[in-house]
């Protein structure tokens, strides 16, 4: 009988998940206790600090079963079951690797904060496992906390899954409490893996991380067949054939074995220098299955696209290269990270870099400082665009610079989410009111959780999602809101791009995509903020914002006006006319030829996130 079981933790950002791996590994005596510490499973300091599970990690565990009745999936009384966990991370920007891992698993422990309730981030996961036809099983964390709310939170978990009450496990990740029945539910509850190991190797990549001395390591979940060391393979969405180094599996550290067969959960050293050649998702075969057409890729397969653009740019000039060198090595382990150099004319050069969403810059942003001692000038973040030409020719934009002109445009299409905001319900008219102030949201629909906690769901646009709205809703419901959000596709909008003229020259760094009924708002929001960075000069400066042509807001800068008669000391009024005249001719020509410098501080106003 297979005594292997894949499995993993969904759960809400700060609901426990990592803490409650922590006493699986401590029960399953998988690590040492002089080796234990907090999040074990969370491998970089920042995870720690925020309490959050940025990348993914998967353990092996070793546990030994013992049955105190008779089975529902008969399994076996005294038996050492091989338990593979993959600690997910619970943020939106990384969607779709938990896609992937939950492909990889049979079943999926639900975690529930019983302090907190069901949360956004909960229901995104849960639709994800339940997509995949995962085995569900129910628990209620943190129930040694004074103010946790047990039954409450059970009732919530009933209504979302239509579950029986005895299915819901109770369990603490800090005392250890229920711990232990989670793991035998895993056992009982979760099917076992097919093995089918006569079959051609088909493993799944589910994520992938860069060895100095190993290559690149794909971390796979063999779906048939099995592979060895030596073994010549090939990744066929990237047509790669590479060579396996070693294979493996996780006890928390890389442990090499002779061999992974289906069902097994671990690593094949690919001997790859670029995380790119690996992609989460992709399907590894030995390249002679593939030669011999026998192998199909497995689905659900798809190149991770940046949902946003945002420009760093060092604080110093001369730091440009090795603010590149620095990018570099964080892509090394991090194959969603799109960059490219770029230039401005107040900022300097600088790198476009594209993110999954705005955790993700704030990672990139926290990592460039703490490992490499960078901390960027970060323009406002912005989103992709997808443009048709009268022409019939589609394109995407990144910024608002690769835009045509107005008259070559015959549609623009935005992205749009399925934004889900959870919430006390005591709170819908403020959060009602945000969302009708400061985005362009259609309202979908209202779904109660219990008396006290409800569901509001929006199809909103993606510019309006990325800047700011955390903070907002965050501050209109105390804290007590969370919110997800789902790309759903690209839908046409009535967007512009707003151009700033200083001195009547256009100022490319200053241009946003807007939309139309937004345009003069944020026009004069611009003028006005720039009216009071520019500095004065000696003659008129217009600060004009435009769509297509057509001012929509102006602002005046007023000259400095010197007293050139201050002076004279007598002689005729013409003497004081003609030193006037003199003056109204200078300043009429350092109008016509001169420039406006424009400081940083300017830009920075303007640009910053």
């Amino acid at each position: 009988m297979n005594k292997i079981r894949n499995f993993c933790i969904i759960a809400h950002i700060d609901h426990g998940k990592s803490t409650l791996a922590d006493r699986m590994l401590e029960m399953t005596k998988t690590i040492e206790g002089r080796d234990m510490k907090e999040q074990l499973l969370d491998t970089m300091d920042l995870e720690r600090e925020r309490g959050i599970t940025i990348k993914l990690q998967p353990v092996t565990m070793k546990y030994s079963y013992v049955s105190h009745q008779a089975s529902t999936n008969s399994c076996k009384k005294n038996s050492e079951y091989v338990l593979n966990l993959i600690d997910t991370p619970g943020h939106v920007d990384f969607g779709y690797e938990v896609s992937r891992s939950l492909k990889a698993v049979e079943g999926a422990v639900l975690l529930v904060d019983s302090t907190q309730g069901v949360q956004a981030q909960t229901l995104a996961n849960l639709y994800q496992a339940i997509e995949q036809d995962l085995e569900i099983i129910p628990v209620v964390n943190k129930i040694d906390l004074p103010n946790s709310e047990v039954e409450k939170t059970k009732t919530e978990i009933i209504n979302l899954l239509g579950c029986k009450e005895n299915e819901i496990l109770l369990a603490s990740g800090k005392t250890g409490e229920g711990v232990d029945g989670i793991l035998r539910a895993v056992i009982e509850r979760v099917p076992t893996p097919r093995q089918e190991k006569n079959k051609p190797l088909k493993a799944l990549i589910f994520d992938s991380k860069y060895d100095h001395y190993k290559g690149v390591l794909a971390f796979v979940r063999i779906f048939e067949g099995q592979t060895k060391r030596e073994d010549d393979i090939y990744l066929i969405a990237g047509a790669k054939k590479a060579h396996s180094i070693e294979v493996g599996k996780f006890s928390p550290g890389l442990t090499a074995t002779s061999e992974l067969k289906a069902g097994d959960i671990g690593y094949i050293a690919t001997g790859l220098k670029n995380v790119d050649e690996c992609r989460v998702g992709d399907t590894i075969t030995l390249k002679n299955n593939f030669d011999n057409d026998k192998v199909e890729p497995l689905s659900g397969y798809k190149k991770v696209e940046p949902m946003m653009y945002a420009s760093f740019y060092p604080t110093e000039g001369e730091d440009y290269n090795q603010m590149r060198d620095s990018l570099e090595k964080l892509k090394l382990n991090d194959a969603s990270l799109v960059f490219e150099g770029e230039s401005s004319p107040a900022l300097g050069r600088g790198f476009r870099i594209g993110f999954l969403g705005v955790l993700h810059l704030e990672i990139i942003k926290e990592r460039l400082f703490r490992e490499f001692n960078f901390e960027p000038v970060i323009t406002t973040p912005s989103v992709v665009y997808k443009i048709k030409k009268t022409t019939g020719e589609v394109f995407k934009i990144y910024s608002s610079a690769e835009m045509p002109e107005p008259t070559q445009i015959e549609e623009i299409r935005e992205p749009r989410v399925k934004l889900d905001i959870i919430m006390p319900s005591k709170f819908l008219g403020e959060v009602m009111e945000l969302v009708q102030s400061t985005t362009r949201s259609e309202y979908l629909g209202t779904e109660y959780l219990d008396e006290e906690r409800l569901t509001l769901s929006f199809n909103a646009p993606l510019a309006d999602i990325i800047v700011n709205f955390h903070d907002n809703l965050k501050s209109a419901t105390s804290g007590f809101a969370s919110f997800s959000y789902e790309l759903v596709d690209y839908q046409p909008a009535d967007l512009v791009r707003l151009d700033i003229y200083v001195a009547e020259d256009k100022v490319d760094s200053f241009s946003q995509i807007v939309h139309r009924k937004n345009s003069l708002k944020t026009g004069n929001r611009i003028v006005k903020k720039l009216k009071d960075v520019i500095p004065r000069q000696n003659f008129l400066i217009k600060i004009q914002a435009a769509v297509g042509g057509k001012i929509l807001a102006r602002e005046n800068i007023r000259p400095f006006r010197k007293d050139v008669t201050a002076g004279m000391y007598g002689g005729d009024i013409t003497r004081k006319r003609k030193l006037l005249e003199k003056q109204k001719k200078g300043k009429s020509r350092a109008k016509q030829s001169g420039k406006v410098d424009i400081p940083q501080q300017a830009f920075l106003e303007v640009l910053k996130k």
